[in-house]
């Protein structure tokens, strides 16, 4: 986000809510589809948002 000046305000006039914005921030679940939007407001792909890890 920062390197697209792209603001946490933005995301949320683009759709994305505070709640969904809570569980990022918290490392929480989120949907397909919201990973969806944010690679399309942020032009990039799912790799470059998320990391995949095993569970403990």
């Amino acid at each position: 986000m920062e390197q697209r000046k792209i603001t946490q305000y933005r995301l949320i006039q683009e759709g994305i809510d505070n709640k969904t914005l809570h569980k990022l921030r918290q490392n929480k679940n989120i949907t397909l589809r919201t990973l969806e939007k944010i690679c399309i407001i942020l032009r990039c792909k799912p790799n470059d948002v998320i990391k995949f890890t095993k569970e403990k």
